[in-house]
């Protein structure tokens, strides 16, 4: 693994176990993440039996959407699959919830819990079109595995 994913994931760890507030903690993940793929906007969610709710952003901008019913959007669909959706057209694709502006392509990984359950998930996005690629994929992977203290230890 490159050094710099690597020091990265030990970053994101800490972060995740740090002594912060969670939605500081989270703010600092998403930051963290946008900046190792230099993509326009993360997103930080917790996922819950019936509801998706963001815990924090890496962008000045709120989403349109801070929270939404499970069952919709790609979001529902990583949910539901329990691995990475990623979307190089997300207006072309009926399960896009419109979120930031000029957002063209999205990549969505779900956070797992040791028992399997999707707890949480992480949300890239890009003002151009297929901007993701099996790398961002595996590299926020990761991530999400890095960051799974956030939503164990709260």
């Amino acid at each position: 693994m490159p050094i710099v994913i690597n020091n990265t994931l030990n970053e994101i760890r800490s972060i995740a176990m740090g002594g912060d507030d969670r939605a500081v903690k989270a703010k600092r993940l998403a930051e963290r993440v946008q900046k190792l793929g230099g993509y326009r906007w993360v997103g930080v969610y917790d996922v819950g039996p019936e509801i998706v709710s963001i815990i924090a952003w890496s962008g000045p901008e709120a989403p349109e959407h801070p929270s939404f019913p499970i069952s919709q959007g790609l979001t529902g669909a990583a949910i539901e699959q329990k691995k990475a959706v990623i979307v190089g057209d997300v207006i072309g694709d009926p399960r896009y919830l419109t979120s930031l502006g000029n957002t063209l392509s999205e990549i969505i990984v779900p956070v797992l819990s040791p028992d399997g359950r999707v707890i949480g998930t992480i949300d890239a996005e890009s003002d151009r079109a297929n901007a993701f690629t099996t790398r961002d994929q595996e590299m926020i992977e990761q991530c999400a595995e890095a960051a799974l203290p956030l939503w164990l230890l709260g």
